[in-house]
C-alpha cells in the first residue's frame, strides 16, 4: 500500500491534486483539514477550541492532529494507498508519523512538494469561492477559474459561498506559519531521498501530469 504526502504552502492545490490522484489510482484522500473541520463542528470543548484556532489561522496542537489522523488510518483497509493532505506540518509531526509507520511495518512512498509563490497563492485564497452543494471550487480573482455566471455554480445553479477564513489577514498568518514550521520539511525529506518537487503555478492539468510521472515510478 502506497503512502504519499503532498507538501505545500497554502493554496498550492493539495486538495485538487489529491482528488485527481484518488480518481485515477484509487487512493484514499486523508485531509487533516477535513478531519479538523469535522471535529470542529461538534458542540464540545475541543470543537470550540478548534474553531477559534482555525479562524485565526494558527496551527492546531500536534497531539490533537495526530490523534485524529491515527483514528482515520485505522479505518483504511485493502486499498491501493492513501494521500496525506495537510500533514505533517512540521518535523515533529513527521517523526511521529515515521514511528507510526514503523509500528505497522510500513514505509513512506514519497513526498510530493507543490511549489507556488506568495502572490499567486494569495489570489487563490482571497478569491476562492465554492458550491455548498457539489463542492466545486472557483476563483473570482483568476480568470480561468471563474464561474460562467458571477457567483453561481456552473453545475448546480446555486449561489457560491466563501469560507470566513479565506481573507488576506488570515492567509498572511498561515503563510508565515508555513515558512517558520513547515518549510523545514522540504530539507528533512530531501535528505531522506523522498522529496519530489512539482511546479504548481501552472494549470491543474499540467500539475497533475508532473505528479503522474512521479507516482508511476513508485
Amino acid at each position: 500500500m502506497k503512502s504519499i504526502i503532498l507538501l505545500a504552502p497554502p493554496a498550492a492545490g493539495k486538495g485538487t491534486q489529491s482528488d485527481l490522484l484518488c480518481k485515477k489510482y484509487g487512493f484514499v484522500h486523508i485531509s487533516t483539514g477535513d478531519l479538523l473541520r469535522e471535529a470542529m463542528q461538534k458542540d464540545d470543548e475541543m470543537g470550540h477550541m478548534l474553531q477559534e484556532q482555525m479562524q485565526s489561522g494558527k496551527l492546531i496542537d500536534d497531539g490533537v492532529v495526530f490523534q485524529l489522523l491515527e483514528n482515520k488510518l485505522k479505518t483504511i483497509q485493502d486499498t491501493s494507498g492513501y494521500i496525506l493532505d495537510g500533514f505533517p506540518r512540521n518535523v515533529n509531526q513527521a517523526e511521529g508519523y515515521n514511528q507510526l509507520l514503523q509500528s505497522k511495518n510500513q514505509e513512506l512512498s514519497a513526498v510530493i512538494y507543490l511549489s507556488v509563490d506568495y502572490d499567486l497563492a494569495l489570489k487563490r485564497i482571497v478569491g476562492r469561492i465554492s458550491c455548498p452543494k457539489c463542492g466545486h471550487v472557483y476563483n473570482d480573482m483568476i480568470e480561468e477559474n471563474q464561474p460562467s455566471v458571477k457567483g453561481i455554480c456552473n453545475d448546480c445553479g446555486i449561489e457560491l459561498t466563501k469560507r470566513s477564513d479565506d481573507n488576506e489577514e488570515t492567509f498572511k498568518v498561515r503563510f508565515e506559519t508555513y515558512i517558520d514550521q513547515t518549510e523545514p520539511l522540504i530539507t528533512y525529506y530531501k535528505e531522506k531521498g523522498l522529496l519530489y518537487e512539482v511546479d504548481s503555478s501552472v494549470s491543474t492539468a499540467e500539475v497533475f501530469k508532473q505528479i503522474e510521472s512521479i507516482v508511476e515510478r513508485l
